[in-house]
């Protein structure tokens, strides 16, 4: 086989979870659930659930209270975002340790551009750098681009490799839903329904004007793409810059007290200052989310007259921020998120 350009696709196995263990090595083998303060008799979300709390029907985004229903001898631990940072970094170093541009997605997930004439055995090295420095496992999914390469991944799932090239994508993907699409979700998916597409053939052999006239002139067009098994977009290996940072609290019962949600404001505003203080950045920009009770999101946002770091400065737009919400109704959630200044170039 000769050495030709591969896209990896590199995701943890279950990675909270799996941190989570390691902390604690006689979790092994039982279901966990994190998310929230691992508290399952308060409103919060399942941050990551291990594979033995997915057997019963737990899974990522759901109320704690829900997966405390379907396993209640689940394992609940709050959520430990610097545990997770730190073992994220020692993952992505050691990808970056290989040699080959990386681009990381998030905690969990990396693309890697790889030349080689044996991706295999490249996928099978990444998994056993991972784990031998890491401990942590991983799949990986390889492919001629990154929506190959990511979708690939989930055939390989847990603790394997997969792989998904042009040449397969139809015998593999031909019939699968649309919504088996990286970038396509259930929302898109019933659109395409409503078209009279439902596999990923049919997306692919849909007129592209037809789409674009249906899904607009960028989307449509894009979503045939998909359908294709063409992604064009480089693994881009420059590091990520986080644009804010933005902290949330859920009340346990909804709050019509709205002296009660200005306290929560402040204490947000406070940690969101702190966050961006370690970035060295100002803010520009503070926004805020309100979720009215029972489950209706607005947001507002507003720009600094200048460039701030100062917490007085940020609670005070935070605070005026809240008084653009109707004050009529009860709360289950505010968010407060500080956007900062771009960094210097060079």
């Amino acid at each position: 086989m000769s050495t030709r350009a591969w896209v990896l696709h590199v995701d943890l196995d279950q990675f909270i979870a799996a941190v989570e263990v390691q902390r604690r090595p006689e979790l092994a083998g039982l279901p966990v659930v994190v998310g929230g303060r691992g508290d399952p008799t308060e409103r919060g979300v399942v941050a990551t659930a291990s594979y033995e709390a997915r057997a019963f029907g737990v899974g990522s985004g759901m109320p704690l209270r829900t997966a405390a229903r379907k396993c209640p001898d689940a394992v609940f631990l709050p959520a430990d975002h610097r545990a997770y940072d730190e073992a994220s970094a020692r993952v992505m170093d050691t990808l970056r340790s290989l040699d080959v541009p990386v681009e990381v997605l998030g905690w969990d997930e990396a693309f890697l551009a790889v030349e080689t004439d044996d991706p295999q055995a490249f996928a099978d090295d990444v998994r056993t750098a991972v784990l031998e420095s890491t401990g942590l496992h991983c799949s990986v999914g390889i492919g001629d681009n990154k929506l190959q390469a990511k979708i690939a991944t989930g055939f390989g799932k847990p603790q394997g490799v997969g792989r998904l090239t042009s040449e397969d994508w139809f015998a593999v993907m031909g019939d699968r839903p649309t919504d088996a699409l990286w970038g396509v979700g259930r929302k898109t998916a019933a659109k395409l329904a409503a078209l009279g597409i439902h596999t990923v053939a049919e997306l692919a052999g849909t007129e592209a004007q037809l789409l674009a006239d249906r899904l607009g002139p960028t989307m449509g067009p894009w979503y045939r793409r998909l359908g294709r098994g063409v992604d064009s977009s480089p693994v881009d290996p420059t590091p990520y810059v986080a644009r804010g940072h933005g902290r949330e609290t859920t009340f346990q019962q909804n709050q019509t007290d709205w002296a009660l949600v200005a306290d929560a404001v402040r204490d947000l505003a406070a940690q969101v200052t702190r966050d961006i203080a370690a970035e060295g950045r100002p803010a520009v920009r503070v926004g805020m989310k309100l979720r009215y009770a029972p489950f209706e999101t607005r947001s507002r946002s507003l720009t600094l007259p200048g460039p701030t770091s100062d917490a007085a400065d940020l609670t005070a737009a935070a605070l005026e921020l809240l008084t653009r919400f109707d004050q009529s109704r009860a709360v289950r959630l505010v968010g407060v998120r500080a956007e900062m200044e771009p960094p210097a170039a060079g």
